[in-house]
């Protein structure tokens, strides 16, 4: 009994040794063989379709939630009751939902192109 446990012992160590030893090789080599063209064009539709959902909250009136005209109503809201802080913290989230605007219109243009190209090397990326 007491030589098998010995020998289970024996053989899972050495075991964990061999994944330890062969992780860092196989980390080594996970680097990309190619730019994911394949993988950008197949996601292509699903990531226009978030972009353009996202500028039309963004774009919204006041009466759309996560729109930057409902933000900016609280922030005067806030103004106008004199509540200084809440005031300070909603006009630092406008500030930054604004800066979404450019980012995602550049990356709506960007993805246009991306699409003009996936249309004419869609047998090119299959490889």
């Amino acid at each position: 009994m007491r030589i098998n446990r010995a020998a289970a012992a024996v053989g899972v160590l050495a075991l964990a040794g061999a994944f330890l030893a062969a992780g860092p090789a196989q980390a080594a080599g996970g680097a990309p063989k190619g730019d994911g063209a394949k993988a950008v064009c197949k996601r292509l539709p699903k990531t226009q379709e978030r972009i353009d959902k996202a500028l039309d909250r963004l774009n919204g009136d006041a009466t759309v939630s996560g729109s930057v005209a409902r933000l900016q109503q609280r922030v005067d809201n806030a103004h106008k009751a004199g509540h200084a802080e809440i005031e300070k913290y909603l006009n630092d989230r406008l500030t930054f939902r604004r800066s979404l605007l450019p980012t995602l219109q550049t990356r709506k243009a960007d993805l246009a192109s991306v699409a003009g190209w996936c249309a004419k090397n869609a047998p090119a990326a299959g490889k």
